[in-house]
């Protein structure tokens, strides 16, 4: 376990948002964060007007909302006040369909304009929104349109084509078809959404909808079963808006971009809803990972906080220090990764290369925001996922048969447990109460993840609870070897499993891929396991090491552990509807 400390200096601490976290404790909670919003005139909370309205009622609407940077070199940029008549536009769209609060809306789109004006004007109109990944097969977009009963669908003609125009007569439900760049509309049954909206009046007043209105539909992958509607209302901007502010710091004037998939709950709640409320311009960029292309991106657009995965920077780590050393990254300020544990050693690299950290947190589809994280006033211990937001009470916990109990010692690894009832909680997992109920106890919920933490109160992840590998009676948290055999020169990236053995119940395996100008060879594979023997142990390091060329990863960016396992005794793989077809992108 990493212990260096990256300490932050004065300027530093004086300038965040949340410049005394101690004193946050005491004096923010809940209450503090919902005196943050305006709320809608006349009573209801609506994650649209928040996001959106009120800046324009506040006279701020000629500010910079959203910068859009097409991958063939288009760009558009939209204020608030044009944000605002483009979403009125839509949620009348919808409700001169006759589709009223509540409406299921569907979006198969990528980083387009649109997205992001039908995301909000869903949510202005009172509907609730679905976002699936672009790049789903017919099938994944097939099961989670059924599960969450969906009536309006918006695509690209392309992806129609693929992927939902065979399968109209299996979503009885699905009622109007919206489509993008479609001149003429050559789909039968469809409506060219560009001709709609330019026949359709711009004038709408956000529904005041109540606290616990349904607003968002994300979908999460486990190793078996059918995809996991997790249900979110429009108190869950509350979350939003103040870990926004506290966990990335995001200040009045600043340019933000976060990287992340719109297909993804990171690509809402950070990629839309947080830096709207903040009244921030939102960066988006539509081309697909490229290290050379990022680092002129954040230098052109000076983007001061930047919201990454720790794939994307393993990634940028692979490419070399020599490219952000060519490029002015001055005006960033803040930089924070999501999407799995950041490792000690990537944190390391960008206070070497940036001169400040990434500032890893934590937190999950169905927490809704971000949970527990690196604040930017507060030291960072690399590897560590941070403290918990004022607000929220997390614990370490036993548990077993009869029930539960809170770890006291320090650094003893536990299930990471939540005390429920904070606004971006998920309210349900659509249609299914069972597998809800399942996920709390005793009143805590269990995120199935494990943890430690420590003396001064940091966070550490340990591992998915169903990924630890238990060897000669040691439990081992693959997170601690995949970082180890990170810090070796020769790797990229590395993904840890358990597999059978007669003597010992399982050994461990690790899979690495390698860094630029590095050579696959048994001398090589020998190096690395007296590596990480020496860094951690003989009764931890791995036993087998196997070099690959790619390692199998969500969209998201999350290395599947479980499919490699899978894939290495020959047992079933599950659901891989999330799985990323494209060696190397890094969102």
């Amino acid at each position: 376990m990493a212990r260096e400390i990256i300490r932050k200096n004065n300027a530093d601490r004086a300038a965040a948002n949340m410049a005394d976290y101690e004193r946050a404790l005491i004096e923010w909670d809940w209450e503090t964060f919902r005196g943050w919003l305006d709320y809608c005139p006349g009573g209801g909370l609506n994650i649209a007007y928040e996001a959106i309205d009120r800046h324009v009622a506040n006279g701020r609407g000629d500010r910079e909302a959203l910068r859009w940077l097409g991958k063939n070199g288009e760009r558009r940029c939209y204020s608030y006040a044009d944000l605002k008549r483009e979403t009125d536009r839509f949620a009348r769209l919808l409700e001169d369909l006759g589709l009223g609060k509540g409406v299921r809306v569907f979006s198969l789109l990528g980083r387009v304009p649109e997205l992001y004006i039908a995301a909000l004007g869903t949510l202005k109109a009172g509907g609730v929104f679905c976002p699936l990944y672009s790049a789903f097969g017919p099938e994944p977009v097939r099961a989670r349109m059924a599960i969450g009963k969906a009536e309006v669908l918006i695509a690209s003609p392309r992806e129609y084509a693929k992927k939902v125009a065979a399968l109209r007569p299996e979503l009885p439900g699905l009622r109007h078809i919206l489509l993008t760049e479609s001149p003429g509309n050559t789909y039968p049954g469809a409506t060219d959404l560009t001709d709609a909206l330019e026949r359709t009046h711009a004038e709408f007043h956000a529904a005041a909808t109540a606290p616990e209105d349904m607003a968002l539909l994300h979908f999460t992958s486990g190793t078996t079963g059918t995809p996991k509607g997790a249900v979110h209302v429009h108190e869950a901007v509350v979350a939003h808006h103040a870990t926004g502010r506290i966990a990335l710091d995001l200040h009045d004037g600043d340019i933000y971009w976060c990287t992340a998939d719109p297909g993804w709950v990171t690509g809402t709640s950070y990629g839309i809803i947080a830096p709207l409320t903040a009244g921030v311009t939102m960066l988006v960029e539509e081309a697909e990972f490229d290290a050379d292309r990022w680092y002129t991106v954040l230098a052109r657009e000076q983007v001061n906080v930047w919201y990454t995965a720790p794939t994307a920077i393993r990634l940028l780590m692979k490419a070399g220090a020599d490219l952000p050393r060519a490029h002015d990254l001055s005006r960033l300020r803040f930089m924070a990764s999501v999407g799995e544990p950041l490792n000690p050693e990537a944190v390391i690299w960008s206070q070497t290369v940036f001169g400040k950290p990434f500032h890893d947190n934590w937190w999950q589809t169905e927490t809704g925001g971000i949970m527990i994280a690196n604040y930017a006033a507060m030291d960072v211990k690399p590897g560590s996922m941070g403290k918990p937001l004022p607000g929220v009470e997390v614990a370490i916990l036993e548990v077993d048969g009869d029930g539960t109990k809170v770890v006291q010692e320090d650094m003893a690894t536990g299930h990471l447990a939540l005390r429920p009832g904070w606004p971006s909680m998920f309210r349900s997992y659509l249609g299914e109460e069972k597998r809800y109920a399942a996920t709390f106890r005793d009143g805590w919920y269990l995120s199935g993840d494990l943890a430690m933490r420590d003396e001064d109160g940091y966070f550490w992840f340990v591992g998915r609870a169903d990924d630890i590998i238990k060897s000669a009676g040691h439990l081992i948290g693959p997170f601690e070897v995949e970082s180890a055999l990170i810090e070796h020169p020769a790797v990229a990236e590395a993904a840890v499993i358990g597999i059978p053995d007669e003597r010992a119940g399982e050994i461990v395996k690790a899979f690495v891929t390698l860094n630029r100008g590095q050579v696959a060879s048994d001398a090589l594979s020998k190096e690395l396991l007296g590596h990480a023997r020496k860094r951690l142990g003989a009764a931890i390091a791995p036993r087998q090491i196997e070099i690959c060329a790619d390692l199998p990863r969500t969209r998201s960016g999350k290395i599947m552990r479980r499919l490699l396992k899978a894939r290495e005794l020959g047992l079933p793989e599950g659901d891989l509807s999330t799985l990323e077809s494209r060696a190397g992108s890094a969102t």
